[in-house]
């Protein structure tokens, strides 16, 4: 019996190709150790994180740290060990403003911070996974 001639047999060759395809590995040299990124620019292993990836990922995302970006950033991966899951763009505006204030928990602040989407790369600099939701 021959696997090629089954359309079970094909349809599970396509899928194997694109999964194949969607674990392509990007990758970032930060201070002579190679870190690993999804093809998001996320990080694969939340492990590799430490502030002179943050800096490279910040860089590479044209966003220059200040003390107010380190303040989400140490935030959000707080939130993420201790829930071990990551909040949607509404919850990360409440969870910001519950934990740092309702002058710096609201939209336009973040937006200032991490422009297009605050909670998208607020987590990439934090070398969190990809937040549910973003594209």
């Amino acid at each position: 019996m021959s696997f090629d001639s089954t359309p079970c047999h094909r349809d599970w060759t396509w899928l194997l190709a694109a999964i194949e395809w969607t674990v392509s590995v990007l990758h970032l040299v930060v201070e002579g150790s190679v870190v690993e990124l999804t093809d998001s620019g996320f990080l694969v292993k939340t492990s590799d994180w430490n502030e002179s990836v943050a800096q490279a990922l910040a860089q590479a995302s044209h966003i220059g740290l200040t003390d107010e970006h380190w303040e989400i950033i140490h935030l959000i991966r707080q939130y993420y060990f201790n829930y071990l899951h990551l909040p949607n763009a509404r919850m990360f505006v409440k969870l910001v403003q519950k934990s740092l204030g309702e002058d710096k928990g609201n939209s336009r602040y973040l937006h200032s911070l991490f422009p297009n989407s605050a909670v998208r790369f607020a987590c990439l600099i934090a070398g969190l996974p990809k937040p549910p939701g973003c594209l």
